[in-house]
């Protein structure tokens, strides 16, 4: 008689990992029909504007969705990127865990292989037919087109036709596919994932044609590529014990030294041997021979001797500048009213790779007051729509105590409420994803830490706005009660008296006593006229110094009314105001040229004057050079703000600590 463990073995085979994918493609993001369209349209443009990238090709991406059925519908993407060789398109297309960037240590959308071939995987199982796949590289006269479908138990392609065809197009690839879903609109929609796309995407141009077929485009903000991305060694810090091991396995190097010196970034021979000398591990130890618990002490010593922090030409972050422009070509400018200086923190690792972490705020202007705010989140420029509730950037958010920064957050905790939206981008060379959908970012503490250090640093600038648009708005109606009342109280005195009506206008600046300050920006003509006007309305005449970040080589020079004093590398103004009588004026005025509209914002500071007196521009920070300005009567000082922080002259000067 067999027993039962020979009858169990003769069961047991090998599994396709398509196949396997074909059964669970929940995994992959297909667990809905909304969510498959999604999906869909995620993976095949993520692949176009890597193959751009990578080509260095500023993008040109078509999104259509055709509806053909109840619930079925053609996706239809095209790119213009290099296109894919005719031997490499069946790969691509149609075999799971297949593709070039696995391996690679570098900030990549796609990484896995599976993305674009499991769309076409679920549009076979769903509606039985094939794919169609056009490709065009530059050196050839015509197109190569297959349709083809997936063998699921061997994980290879089949081609159903093969053709050449001529495509007025120099390069680039389209897929076409049907497959089972709906179209819907809203927060989780193939329309809100192409707005991300194109906000942290700002060089991408996306047109996108939905089943109504209203074409709808999102023009890129900057012409400017994003930096190529290099790949990169692992960095020592956060490497685990078993991927030591495994990797002095396989090493071709004869000692520890070179081991450490040739496998690891920013390891030298120098610090190597202080990393070895610290676990107590020979030189010239071959390291295949190293066992456990040499390589527990090395992993042990990494943290306690200092190493360089992790290259960053393996990342691609969207940068300060960008992310702000990006924000208001897709938003809008009567969307909002204040644009937060967008963050970017130092690149930081987790488990051998670097990331970075950025962050923008935009607040007012149309944005609901009521609603709790809207968090759009990013990995690696790709937007994320799904399980915001399991994501390390939604856990960073709820973690901040909002109501320092001016948002309502009922008990301190949790997503806080209000008119603003707050933009969290995650760069890596490997994005810890809760699963294969990549949806959501794994609570990974060094990253959930990095988020809510770069949102606090952000919420600052916030902060800042608000306290000094609050005591502004209070201020302005103090004044113009002070300016409709003090003149009728002087006339009627003056009558009653029977004398003249006196000069008035020392006493409201006795009331006042502040210095007010108005800056505009207008653009027209492709021209910025920017005025700053100063208004003393103090008793006593005042001086102070006016600092202003500007590219001053784009100034016209004949638009200047005042020469400034210092110009420092190239964008640091500033103009010595030696004098502005009580009650009186002064204003700067120039002209910028060969910058777009959204290229320039006012940034405004003030120095050598008491900032609690000042009412509409913020005391200069704490990364100017001041050793030419000589500061007088201030409360506290600039120097103090860049030793202890941030100062906040709400309610006069209160210097809040660095949290971090």
């Amino acid at each position: 008689m067999v027993s039962i463990a020979h009858e169990l073995a003769k069961k047991q085979k090998e599994i396709s990992v398509s196949e396997f994918f074909e059964k669970n493609k929940h995994i992959l993001g297909f667990d809905s029909l909304t969510r498959a369209l999604i999906t869909a349209v995620k993976e095949s443009v993520d692949n176009s504007l890597d193959a751009c990238e990578d080509a260095s090709i500023l993008p040109e991406i078509s999104v259509k969705i055709v509806k053909e059925s109840n619930n079925e519908y053609r996706v239809i993407v095209e790119d213009n990127g290099p296109g894919i060789v005719k031997k490499q398109v069946a790969n691509v297309f149609g075999r799971l865990l297949y593709g070039s960037r696995f391996h690679t240590r570098a900030q990549r959308r796609g990484q896995q292989g599976i993305g674009v071939s499991a769309v076409v995987m679920y549009g076979q199982i769903t509606t039985g037919k094939p794919a169609k796949i056009r490709s065009k590289i530059s050196d050839e006269d015509v197109a190569h087109e297959c349709e083809l479908v997936m063998d699921t138990k061997r994980n290879r392609s089949q081609k159903v036709k093969d053709d050449f065809v001529i495509w007025d197009k120099e390069h680039g690839t389209r897929l076409e596919v049907n497959l089972k879903g709906k179209y819907v609109q809203g927060k989780q929609s193939v329309f809100e994932y192409l707005k991300g796309v194109a906000i942290v995407n700002p060089h991408a141009r996306i047109e996108f044609t939905p089943p109504d077929g209203k074409r709808i485009v999102f023009e890129r903000a900057t012409d400017e590529m994003p930096p190529h991305t290099h790949e990169v060694k692992p960095h020592p810090e956060g490497v685990e014990l078993g991927e030591l091991l495994n990797m002095a396995k396989y090493t071709e190097a004869k000692k520890m030294t070179s081991f450490l010196n040739t496998e690891f970034s920013r390891i030298s021979l120098r610090v190597a041997r202080e990393i070895l000398d610290t676990a107590d591990v020979p030189y010239d130890l071959k390291p295949s021979r190293l066992n456990l618990n040499q390589a527990g002490d090395i992993v042990d010593a990494v943290v306690k001797v200092k190493i360089m922090s992790p290259e960053t030409d393996c990342l691609s972050p969207i940068g300060e500048g960008l992310i702000r422009k990006s924000l208001k070509n897709v938003l809008g400018e009567a969307r909002a009213s204040f644009y937060a200086p967008p963050i970017t923190r130092d690149p930081k690792v987790f488990k051998g790779n670097p990331f970075v972490v950025e962050v923008g705020i935009v607040y007012g202007g149309q944005l609901n007051k009521e609603e709790s705010v809207q968090i759009y989140r990013f990995a690696n420029r790709v937007p994320l729509l799904y399980q915001q509730g399991a994501c390390a950037t939604t856990h960073g958010i709820e973690n901040v105590d909002w109501r320092r920064y001016g948002l309502e957050q009922r008990g301190g905790k949790g997503i806080p409420y209000g008119p603003a939206i707050i933009l969290v981008h995650v760069a890596s060379t490997k994005i810890p994803f809760t699963s294969e959908a990549k949806e959501a970012i794994a609570n990974v503490p060094e990253i959930r830490e990095e988020i809510e250090l770069a949102l606090k640093a952000c919420a600052r600038k916030l902060k800042t706005h608000l306290n000094k648009a609050e005591r502004k708005s209070k201020t302005r109606v103090k004044f113009d009660i002070v300016q409709e009342i003090i003149p009728m109280i002087a006339q009627k005195s003056a009558k009653i008296v029977g004398k003249p009506v006196p000069d008035i206008a020392g006493t409201i600046t006795k009331i006042m006593n502040v210095v007010w300050v108005e800056d505009e920006v207008a653009y027209d003509k492709k021209k910025h006229r920017v005025s700053v006007k100063l208004y003393n309305y103090t008793p006593k005449s005042q001086k102070l110094h006016v600092h202003m970040v500007l590219p001053f080589d784009k100034v016209n020079e004949k638009s200047l009314t005042h020469e400034p004093s210092e110009v420092r590398d190239g964008s640091k103004v500033t103009w010595d105001i030696r004098k502005i009588a009580s009650a009186e004026a002064f204003e700067l005025a120039f002209e910028l040229k060969g910058l777009d509209r959204d290229e320039y914002d006012n940034e405004l500071y003030v120095s050598g004057i008491d900032p609690a007196s000042v009412i509409g521009a913020d005391v200069l920070p704490g990364d100017w050079d001041l050793e030419h300005i000589t500061i007088t009567e201030d409360k506290a000082t600039v120097e103090e703000a860049s030793d202890n922080g941030e100062i906040d002259y709400d309610e006069g000067a209160e210097v809040i600590e660095d949290e971090e």
